[in-house]
């Protein structure tokens, strides 16, 4: 391959163009309209506009990434995780015409991507599993019917999708058909389907994963464990390798199955095997990542394997540059940097990052798609950067995390720095009297009060202005901010428009707790709420959440369902 088409965004993307420059490759780098001075496209060799906003229309628009592919002299796809990675579509579009696939084949990404047919190969290899509905269910029904059947809890997952997305835990009856509905639609909005099957679910599990690597040349190998028990919302914020108080049988247990695994597959490229470890040492098949993982960088740091490089090798048709599963190097953490409030349960914060000063020193590595000035857009993921921090020891890894979390300054917008600061001083996840984590655990035991942060200054408008314009004879399309033309038609003063006035807020308002859109109103005009009722479903970055009645009594909707809304808007009034 001479030129490789990232179709991501953010620090992968940036991650991406880094190892094809040090593997000797060009990249090509694509963005929604609000990434146009974004860092990955600074980092590529160059970048081509994807003409629009919204998800859907840019990163998630296969026709789009294939005609630039074609444009810019591509002969090799990267998909990155999120997005289209794990597409059966977009990896058979890219095949089709003519480029080279950065990833596992199309046949191996919808047999191992439909969780359901993962679970029959786990079967068939002999892997643990808990029970499960045997396809995907048609309806709400069904859930009940399981649930009925096995006990609660139980957990609601897309049938076709990762990273968290559309997965839903069910602890009592009442809920379970609304929580079947949310997943279904959080797994449309993340991955355009909405099937989703059931698995009984394991209480306070960790999470454990397997890194594999396979080429064309039969090798399979797995490097190592990492442990992904501090999530929220089913989405990963700490992770760790290699994964620590595991027995050896448990370690080799867990590599065996992903093994097996992927070679029954046909596995090729990087991929992931993630398990479930009860509070009783069981453990449970949980599904495959067929592409890249956001914690990649802590099997780089343990094994000294870079992940993304020897992707573009087994792309290239060359044998993996390891055979068997290396000796561990020491540990590492990885701290995902989200534009998070977790004061207010760990909001989406979408904004302009005022100030970004990332900490250096022995056992630091920065993955990052930000930097001050760079914008944080509401229409996708809140993750900004990733820290990683490494010693030779776990305890070693601990205390130089606790350095480079205190230098760490981001501002502009919230981030999660507060949670991982105060979490490393935790005794459950310090370990010294037993790993307590969980998937759970932040939700169910985590109590530490950390302070909601400053709100975030309304984003800027980042919609670009096209129009056509002749340069030396050719047609050419010009894409403009639209605040640098509101600037250029107040006269050449400041590009920020000046806010407009705020709407009146007095107790009875209830405003939006993001900025986001509002999927839903649960409730209709002139309704009797009573406080702490689920009145409207919002969604932001991708995550769907529920929004609350703060107070009792009738309600009086202000704003339209579909609509995207600023934070602190007003959305109805309950008087």
């Amino acid at each position: 391959m001479k030129k490789v088409l990232i179709a991501n965004r953010g620090e992968i993307a940036v991650r991406i163009a880094r190892a094809c420059a040090d593997y000797g490759v060009r990249s090509v780098a694509v963005y929604a309209d609000a990434d146009i001075d974004a860092l990955h496209v600074r980092m590529a060799d160059e970048a081509h506009g994807l003409e629009g906003e919204r998800p859907a229309d840019t990163y998630l628009n296969i026709a789009k990434l294939i005609a630039i592919a074609r444009k810019s002299g591509a002969d090799a796809v990267h998909p990155g995780y999120g997005f289209l990675s794990e597409s059966e579509a977009f990896a058979r579009a890219v095949l089709d015409a003519g480029l080279r696939w950065i990833g596992p084949t199309p046949e191996t990404i919808a047999q191992l991507g439909d969780k359901v047919e993962a679970r029959k190969i786990a079967l068939q290899v002999g892997a643990p599993l808990v029970a499960g509905t045997p396809d995907p269910v048609r309806d709400a029904g069904e859930v009940l019917a399981f649930a009925e059947r096995h006990g609660l809890p139980i957990i609601i997952k897309a049938a076709f999708g990762g990273g968290g997305r559309g997965m839903k835990i069910a602890w009592r009856m009442d809920e379970v058909e609304e929580l079947y509905h949310s997943a279904v639609r959080e797994a449309v909005t993340a991955f355009g389907r909405g099937e989703c099957f059931v698995e009984q679910f394991l209480d306070r599990p960790r999470h454990i994963e397997a890194q594999v690597l396979a080429d064309t040349h039969g090798n399979v190998v797995v490097l190592g464990t990492r442990d992904c028990s501090l999530q929220r919302r089913n989405q990963k914020l700490v992770e760790e390798a290699p994964a620590p108080f595991l027995s050896d049988a448990q370690r080799q247990r867990i590599h065996s199955a992903a093994r097996d695994i992927c070679a029954a597959a046909g596995y090729v490229s990087a991929g992931t095997v993630e398990f479930l470890l009860s509070q009783t040492g069981a453990i449970s098949f949980l599904e495959v990542n067929t592409r890249l993982q956001v914690e990649h960088p802590v099997t780089e740091q343990t094994t000294g394997v870079d992940l993304v490089v020897e992707q573009l090798r087994v792309a290239d048709g060359l044998p993996l540059s390891i055979t068997d599963t290396p000796a561990p190097r020491g540990h590492s953490i990885e701290f995902r940097i989200n534009a998070e409030d977790v004061g207010r349960g760990f909001l989406p914060t979408p904004g302009t990052v005022a100030r970004f000063d990332p900490p250096s020193g022995p056992g630091v590595r920065l993955d990052t798609g930000v930097q001050a000035g760079s914008v944080v857009p509401g229409s996708f993921d809140s993750l900004m950067a990733k820290l990683i921090v490494s010693g030779a020891t776990r305890e070693q890894a601990l205390a130089r995390a606790r350095r480079a979390l205190a230098e760490f300054r981001i501002e502009g917008v919230a981030s999660v720095l507060p949670f991982h600061r105060a979490v490393l001083h935790h005794p459950d996840f310090i370990g010294g009297e037993g790993f307590k984590a969980h998937t759970r655990w932040i939700e169910s035991d985590f109590a530490e009060p950390l302070a909601a942060a400053v709100r975030a200054e309304p984003l800027p408008d980042a919609r670009l202005m096209r129009c056509a314009i002749e340069i030396d004879g050719r047609r050419v399309t010009l894409g403009l901010p639209t605040l640098l033309l509101q600037g250029l038609a107040a006269g050449g003063g400041a590009a920020m428009a000046a806010p407009s006035a705020a709407p009146a807020v007095d107790d009875n308002a209830l405003l939006s707790p993001i900025a986001g859109k509002l999927q839903a109103w649960n409730v209709a005009e002139g309704d009797t709420v009573a406080a702490g009722d689920v009145i409207a479903v919002m969604e932001a970055m991708k995550m769907e959440m529920q929004v609350s009645a703060h107070r009792s009594g009738q309600i009086r909707l202000l704003a339209q369902a579909g609509e995207a809304q600023e934070l602190g808007q007003v959305l109805a009034r309950i008087d």
